[in-house]
């Protein structure tokens, strides 16, 4: 099983975003000597607890600090830019890092929806023109000479790649022929048939012969079942928190989260990701993975583990990595 990373560039507090970041760069290099595959970094904008507002100059120091890990995008929220923009950005990240750069692209806004009007120009966001945002950047990236030139030119044509949740991007990712990241950490009801319609209606390209489709599932390792639950339940309470207003941008801490009273909305929004994620020892966890990329046909797994401390997210890749190997 092939085995990615994406890394949220999570706060435990909104003052602490320098720390969120160094600890994002340290755990590229973490990943890297583990032997993971690849480290995505996402894009949020106006969440008090998320650093990674810029996936593109976070990657830059993630490249300077790595040698070989692949490490990319996951992802762009392309309708918030200039296609022409997002390809000059990431030929030069190639021309720094060659053969090590993914681009990962995504519809959603990444914010709500006032932020997305501060992010567009005219303060009208683009997510209708996604599809056609789409080719104009695949013919920027793989065209032998694009109008306008595309300046550095990547030394290699980089993998674009179509994060979703939807039958709207699965099959926007098989018509244009790219390799498609199903986020179902992100919708945990999303159909698991997804996949297999990707694949179904896959029509090749130059760059992928193939269709390859990658599973992201949060993920929640521990040398113990009881801690690992203790992880799980600190994560969904806080992104509970989050979405319910509550939060204010600061982190329940394990020991919180463990004393928290669960009401009935609580406890069912957790039980409503139940069946989408990993937790548990190495020996559950590899079952539950193993399982949930069977039922989605996935070709590679991509884990989120977003805990609250840093020392426990680096001990959960390194008993999800030896649980594979």
């Amino acid at each position: 099983m092939k085995l990615s990373v994406l890394d949220q560039s999570l706060t435990r507090s909104a003052d602490q975003a320098a720390e969120a970041l160094g600890e994002t760069i340290a755990m590229a290099q973490w990943c890297e000597q583990l032997g993971y595959q690849r480290f995505w970094i996402s894009e949020h904008h106006a969440f008090p607890a998320v650093a990674g507002s810029a996936p593109e100059v976070l990657l830059a120091a993630i490249g300077a600090a790595t040698s070989s890990i692949r490490i990319g995008s996951g992802g762009i929220m392309l309708p918030h830019y200039s296609a022409y923009k997002v390809a000059e950005v990431f030929s030069l990240l190639a021309n720094l890092y060659p053969g090590r750069i993914d681009l990962g692209v995504g519809r959603a806004p990444g914010a709500d929806m006032s932020t997305a009007v501060a992010l567009a120009t005219d303060g009208r966001p683009k997510f209708e023109l996604f599809p056609q945002l789409v080719a104009k950047l695949s013919d920027y990236l793989w065209q032998e000479r694009s109008s306008p030139l595309v300046s550095p030119r990547a030394p290699e044509a980089i993998p674009l790649w179509m994060l979703g949740s939807s039958p709207d991007s699965a099959v926007l990712a098989a018509q244009r022929g790219l390799p498609y990241n199903l986020g179902l950490f992100i919708n945990p009801q999303a159909d698991a048939r997804l996949i297999g319609l990707y694949k179904a209606r896959y029509q090749a390209s130059a760059m992928w012969p193939q269709p390859h489709a990658i599973l992201t599932i949060s993920v929640f390792c521990a040398d113990t079942e009881e801690q690992a639950r203790a992880l799980q339940l600190t994560h969904d309470l806080n992104l509970f928190r989050f979405f319910a207003g509550q939060s204010n941008g600061v982190s329940l801490s394990p020991r919180e989260a463990l004393a928290y009273p669960l009401g009935p909305r609580e406890q069912a929004f957790i039980a409503s990701r139940e069946d989408s994620r990993a937790a548990g020892t190495p020996q559950q966890v590899r079952a539950q993975v193993e399982r949930l990329a069977a039922l989605h046909a996935a070709d590679e797994i991509m884990a989120v583990t977003n805990m609250y401390y840093f020392e426990d997210r680096k001990r959960s890749f390194e008993l999800l990595k030896q649980a594979f190997a």
